[in-house]
């Protein structure tokens, strides 16, 4: 999240940064989890249950719900807001009726949980208002994911049409520095989104002491 013009300092693990610009210094506040869309990856890659990470979208709709399967997948510890270097990843609520596709959804649920926790943990550093939430990368192309993040975070998701925001902003920043940009005015009005998801579910959230 930009923090502005002041460092914001975390109470919960995060890290304070500075933000990418090519003016007066801003800072931002982040975290990161160690294990996102690799999650996609293994199941695909050391499990074979997928043949590609496009598959788990269809897996994961085509259940109601994981049967009770949840994932925590701390491969290499848990990041923010737990900073766990010890911990390893759970697979629980194994039954004899659990099947692929609930394990492929609980993959896909521990991803949005994860950020989740994040979004929680910059929601009690700071006090800025959440208006809604921009994703990118791979992982932000499974609708099925950007639907579930929508509801158990109760923000609206963005998703832009170009998913490599990393390389975009790059872009932005060379072309402000050469003057191929004048002001960051104009990048926010071609800036485009592919795909708005709505949260269905309604959860009441307050401030922690």
């Amino acid at each position: 999240m930009h923090t502005g013009k002041k460092p914001c300092y975390s109470n919960n693990g995060m890290l304070t940064t500075i933000a990418a610009s090519n003016g007066p210094v801003e800072y931002a506040i982040e975290g990161s989890v160690f294990a996102g869309g690799a999650i996609i990856q293994w199941l695909r890659d050391e499990l074979k249950l997928l043949n590609c990470a496009a598959e788990s979208h269809g897996y994961a709709v085509s259940v109601p719900g994981t049967g009770g399967v949840y994932m925590v997948p701390a491969f290499t510890g848990l990041g923010a807001p737990y900073r766990d270097m010890y911990a390893r990843g759970t697979l629980l609520g194994l039954t004899r009726g659990t099947t692929k596709e609930h394990i492929i959804r609980a993959a896909l649920e521990s991803i949005a949980f994860q950020c989740n926790s994040l979004l929680e943990a910059i929601i009690n550093d700071t006090d800025i208002p959440v208006k809604r939430l921009k994703v990118y990368g791979g992982a932000s192309s499974n609708d099925f994911l950007m639907s579930f993040q929508a509801n158990i975070s109760n923000y609206p998701v963005q998703r832009p049409t170009i998913l490599e925001t990393t390389a975009l902003g790059a872009a932005y920043l060379a072309g402000l520095a050469i003057g191929f940009w004048e002001s960051i005015t104009i990048l926010k009005k071609i800036e485009t989104v592919e795909k708005h998801f709505h949260h269905q579910w309604i959860i009441k959230r307050g401030k922690k002491n």
